[in-house]
This record gives C-alpha cells, structure tokens and sequence, in this order.
C-alpha cells in the first residue's frame, strides 16, 4: 500500500491567465430518499462513488437527526480546506504544525435583510507550539489561499439551471 503524503508546496504557486483555470472538479448527486426531501432523508452521492451518505434533518430543524446534515458537510470541507492550505503555506515557510487543527462551525439561520436563510461560519485555528505572532501571520496568509475562506468572504461564481429540457 502506498503511503499516503501531503500535496507539494508548489501547489500555491500563483496562476497567472486571463481565465479560470480548472484544476479538478467533481459532482455529487443529492436525491430525496424514503419521504423525498432531501434535508430529511436525502442520499448524497459523488460522481467517483467515493462519498456515499444518507442525509438527516437535524433535530433542532425538527427532524429524527441520526445522520449526516449539509451544514456538517460544509463544515468539514471548509476546515480540511482551510487545515491543507495552512499546512502546505506552513510547508513552505519551514514551520512545523504537529497537531494543527482547524474547527469550523457552521451555522444556519435567518437572515435579516430578506428574511430567508443565511448561513455563518466560526473558524478556530489550534497551532499548538507555533509562536503566537507566528500562527497569527500564518493563518491570515492561509485566508488569502483558502478557497472557502475566499467563498465565505466574497461569494461564488454559481450557475443555476434546470437540467435538460422538458
């Protein structure tokens, strides 16, 4: 078995075209599963079959929970993001970051310019042993990188359509 290894540094290495440049992209699939509502009793599954997961609507938004929710989704591709960017920034800097973690808590709620919903989201960083000005530097070179921090802050080129035609 292959030893599993972090990503090169040179992955930060700035682009410079005139367009978007796609480096991977992926598609998962959310269906309404036994009462057709996705929140409540949804299947999530990826185009490559690696994230396969039943979706449960928490019991604070009146559901049975015992499942997997979009905010936790969120949350955990948020921190990983965000733990990968710091590491190889980190990486690259020589600064040891044994034990780094990062908690995202994400929050749904309403929003008080529309009234509908919003979303929130908490980082904390955990850098045990890293000077504290050190960490600090770090984790706000790691908001410019990260491409959720970057999302949550300036929002997301997003396309809504309904597919094929009718």
């Amino acid at each position: 078995m292959t030893r599993l290894q972090p990503p090169s540094p040179s992955l930060l290495d700035k682009y410079h075209g005139a367009q978007f440049d796609s480096i991977y992209s992926t598609a998962v699939t959310v269906t309404g599963g036994e009462c057709e509502h996705a929140r409540a009793s949804g299947v999530a599954r990826s185009d490559d079959g690696n994230l396969a997961c039943d979706l449960r609507l928490p019991v604070e938004l009146g559901g049975t929970g015992g499942g997997t929710n979009p905010e936790q989704l969120f949350a955990a591709a948020y921190a990983a993001c965000f733990h990968g960017a710091l590491s190889l920034l980190a990486a690259r800097r020589n600064i040891p970051v044994h034990g780094a973690s990062v908690e995202v808590k994400v929050t749904l709620g309403r929003d008080p310019v529309d009234g509908l919903f919003a979303l929130a989201a908490d980082v904390r960083i955990a850098l045990p042993g890293v000077e504290r000005s050190v960490a600090q530097a770090l984790v706000r070179s790691t908001e410019r990188y990260c491409p959720y921090t970057k999302m949550a802050r300036n929002g997301i080129t997003s396309i809504v359509a309904l597919a094929g035609a009718a």
